[in-house]
């Protein structure tokens, strides 16, 4: 199945440490794959892992990755004592009593203590960097699910909207061979009217008309143009099928459809088939905006 490059996925899970992870990924269209992950800075070493699992499951687009980390206990933090520290405080303390000659009292309490600089420092506990990176992994895993398969649904409905628009080109390009030799038989008979008016009495010579019509009919032949163009419409419908990132694939063989539309536009000078072409084109021009939002 074909997806759309663009679309939206959330994965989340909570742990028994209380720590809850929310991976989010956005994507729009872009001509390659340009990911990005947006995430805490303590937490940047998961960064080239998770482009890697990325591209494991995106082949193009513009995918912007938003990870959310949350701790519902708080022990995250750990609060430590600098013992010398506190210790020089409390010689420092007791020097300052021995000079007030008894005057001073010796009586401290801990809440002094801790009032003075850098005696408690609060700092973040280690982590175990392998575990959260492979629970980061996880969670991105089901972001990814939940991606695809919004993309998959629009890339289906994408593939349908591309597959009706090549059935009404092969309607269009039925009528443009059928009208073909009819151009042919026209001209001929233009051609033998144009002749009596201008010799009148003067008999036609009949070899010259059938040349004459034939050398037009060589100009006006759009046979190879209408049977590339059946092809090309074959193989739109095999990448279509076979699925998967047919994005750039398909963008060139609408560059084909374009090239045999405009061959048989200059080609034919009949009306009839001049509007043919002119539909035609008009629906490849859909086709191509279409492909444009494929992977």
């Amino acid at each position: 199945m074909v997806k759309s490059m663009t679309g939206y996925g959330r994965g989340e899970q909570s742990f028994d440490d209380g720590v809850q992870l929310t991976v989010e990924l956005r994507a729009v269209n872009n001509r390659y794959l340009d990911c990005t992950v947006k995430m805490p800075r303590a937490y940047i070493f998961a960064e080239d892992v998770m482009k890697a699992r990325v591209q494991r499951g995106v082949a193009r687009g513009k995918v912007d990755v938003f990870v959310t980390i949350v701790r519902s206990h708080g022990d995250d933090m750990v609060v430590s004592v600098n013992e010398e520290l506190a210790k020089g405080y409390i010689d420092a303390l007791y020097k300052l009593c021995d000079l007030g000659g008894g005057k001073v009292r010796r009586e401290y309490y801990p809440t002094d203590l801790a009032r003075f600089p850098n005696v408690l420092t609060v700092e973040k506990r280690a982590e175990n960097l392998d575990e959260m990176r492979d629970r980061l992994l996880a969670v991105l895993d089901l972001a990814i699910d939940d991606f695809n398969t919004m993309r998959a649904t629009e890339g289906g409905r994408l593939a349908e909207d591309i597959l009706g628009r090549a059935d009404a080109i092969e309607r269009l390009l039925g009528e443009v061979e059928a009208r073909s030799p009819q151009t042919v038989n026209d001209y001929r008979a233009r051609l033998e009217a144009k002749m009596r008016e201008v010799l009148q009495n003067t008999q036609i010579d009949a070899a010259r008309l059938v040349t004459e019509a034939a050398i037009f009919a060589d100009k006006v032949a759009v046979d190879e143009e209408t049977v590339r163009l059946h092809s090309h419409l074959g193989q739109l419908r095999e990448l279509l099928e076979a699925g998967g990132a047919v994005g750039r694939k398909l963008d060139f063989l609408i560059q084909e459809f374009n090239r045999e539309a405009n061959t048989i536009g200059s080609k034919c000078s009949d009306v009839e088939i001049t509007r043919r072409v002119v539909d035609m084109k008009a629906e490849i021009e859909k086709i191509r905006e279409q492909v444009q939002n494929l992977e």
